[in-house]
């Protein structure tokens, strides 16, 4: 008799060295300070910080660091394409990168990123008590009357699926996989970038 795991959920995780993230938190922190439409969005819109989300479409040809970080981003994006055995005629592209510096407590509700193909986040700098990422099974909204898990359940078979952030920490998924910033505890500023590819 044979169990077969069906429909595997994917996620990415890799290392990014430390001389690059010293350059990202130095311009994530003057975007910050010089982004005034970033700023206001975020005010408007209860972001617990700044994101460049809504107001800066260029970072790569602005900064040095970031035109580095999207070369890294698009190796690891081609090798994450593999792994879920994409059929494509090319290369992903990267279609959308922005900052986010996240205020201790801040968090990010439940989403997906439409219109993309791979999504991620790299995480720049991660206090203790920043607030984790947490996964949700795609399948959840069908289970109707399943049973829960048990709590020693292997993570493939939770409903949610957490990764504590820490300096350094490139994550991809595929980008209709919901996922939410949990509240953190602790009091530093989370700095990250988030991206996605077409």
């Amino acid at each position: 008799m044979t169990t077969r795991r069906l429909f595997p959920t994917l996620l990415y995780e890799t290392e990014v060295g430390a001389d690059l993230l010293e350059d990202l938190a130095y311009s994530i922190r003057s975007f910050a300070a010089q982004d005034e439409a970033g700023r206001k969005w975020s005010r408007t819109h209860r972001y617990s910080g700044y994101t460049s989300y809504a107001s800066l479409d260029d970072l790569p040809r602005r900064d040095p660091a970031f035109a580095d970080l999207a070369r890294l981003l698009s190796r690891h994006a081609a090798k994450f394409a593999d792994d879920c055995a994409f059929d494509l005629k090319r290369r992903p592209k990267l279609d959308s990168l922005w900052v986010n510096l996240l205020e201790g407590g801040g968090h990010h509700s439940g989403h997906i990123h439409p219109h993309s193909m791979i999504s991620g986040t790299l995480y720049v700098e991660a206090p203790a008590g920043s607030g984790a990422i947490r996964f949700e099974d795609p399948r959840l909204p069908l289970m109707m009357a399943a049973p829960t898990r048990s709590p020693d359940a292997p993570e493939e078979l939770r409903s949610f699926a957490t990764v504590e952030p820490r300096p350094g920490l490139l994550l991809m998924w595929e980008s209709w996989l919901r996922h939410e910033v949990l509240a953190g505890a602790g009091k530093g500023e989370r700095l990250s970038v988030s991206f996605n590819f077409a």
